[in-house]
């Protein structure tokens, strides 16, 4: 457990306890001409951890700034357990964020960086050698920040947003510059941050460590909302939803599928892909054909593929597809 038996002399009650969370009510930001936000509503519960998703340029990062107070909302609103950012007593006891882990004067060691905060927090210096030693840092505590690499700052953004023991936790982009078991340990830390009852927001371009990470999704496109649900429910409604069968009948199985309007694909591993019919319909078909089946098992598309899926229309920078020269 993460949580310390320090004795805080931040005042809280039970009932803000209970509260911990983030709300997006309406919210907007306009940068001239150019509307990042669009009146984006949705809530962040503790307990999971909630993924923020959206092409480049969807307006991800403005969010997170716009929660933290860093800018200023054109429209509506962005709390943290229930009040803006700006009006919490002891912001760091309550809420931490990475979002610009270059934010540190490059001067300052690790150790100096977290021990000034904590001085200015009321929070005890064996919490900074013990986010230190949680982030890996402790070795290079009094080297200097600015001769960090990507994943050692990300490592004390990491300590930075954990100094004050908040119930609220944002990371924008936290597996940026970091290994293989750097972004392992990140997966891991996060889920337990949130087993532990915080309520944890990430945002991430990696669809495949989302997958691994995420309990809910937060998408968005262009600054509007997409959707805002568990990965299972998001995923179950992309089209590319399939049911995988294996059977020592393929021959006489699939006529029968394609008659009922099944679109049967056939798979290198023996197996056959069906779409276009369910697999209690495909289950029926057999048994009344007297087909013998070895699988009948649901596939949900992958969190990548759900995610284009949905974004289709609102990806604001996209590539061309290069077309072989005619003089090639």
């Amino acid at each position: 457990m993460l949580r310390r038996s320090f004795e805080r002399r931040v005042p809280h009650t039970d009932a803000e306890e209970k509260r911990k969370m983030i709300e997006v009510r309406g919210l907007s930001k306009r940068f001239g001409e150019k509307l990042a936000v669009d009146r984006l509503t949705f809530e962040v519960q503790p307990g999971h951890v909630t993924g923020f998703l959206g092409p480049n340029g969807a307006g991800k990062s403005t969010t997170m700034r716009l929660i933290m107070g860093l800018d200023n909302p054109t429209a509506g609103s962005a709390a943290i357990n229930g009040r803006s950012y700006h009006d919490l007593a002891w912001p760091l006891h309550e809420v931490g964020a990475v979002l610009e882990v270059t934010a540190i004067h490059p001067g300052r060691s690790a150790f100096a960086h977290l021990w000034m905060l904590a001085r200015t927090n009321q929070i005890p210096r064996s919490r900074v050698m013990e986010m230190l030693d949680l982030v890996g840092l402790s070795s290079v505590a009094r080297q200097r920040a600015g001769q960090f690499s990507l994943g050692m700052s990300q490592r004390l953004g990491i300590a930075t947003a954990l100094l004050g023991d908040p119930g609220v936790l944002l990371f924008d982009e936290p597996v940026n510059g970091l290994d293989t078991d750097g972004i392992r340990w990140v997966r891991q830390l996060l889920r337990r941050l949130a087993t532990e009852g915080r309520t944890v927001f990430v945002s991430s371009h990696l669809m495949s460590e989302m997958a691994l990470t995420a309990d809910r999704v937060v998408v968005i496109g262009k600054g509007r909302l997409i959707a805002d649900m568990p990965i299972t429910e998001f995923t179950s409604q992309s089209s590319h939803r399939y049911v995988r069968v294996r059977s020592p009948q393929l021959d006489r199985l699939r006529p029968v599928l394609e008659q009922a309007g099944a679109t049967v694909v056939d798979e290198q591993d023996g197996s056959i892909s069906v779409t276009g019919i369910s697999e209690e319909a495909i289950g029926e078909l057999a048994w009344r054909n007297s087909i013998l089946l070895h699988e009948l098992a649901p596939q949900s598309a992958s969190l990548e593929e759900a995610f284009i899926e949905s974004t289709e229309g609102d990806t604001e920078y996209r590539g061309v597809h290069s077309q072989p020269s005619a003089t090639t």
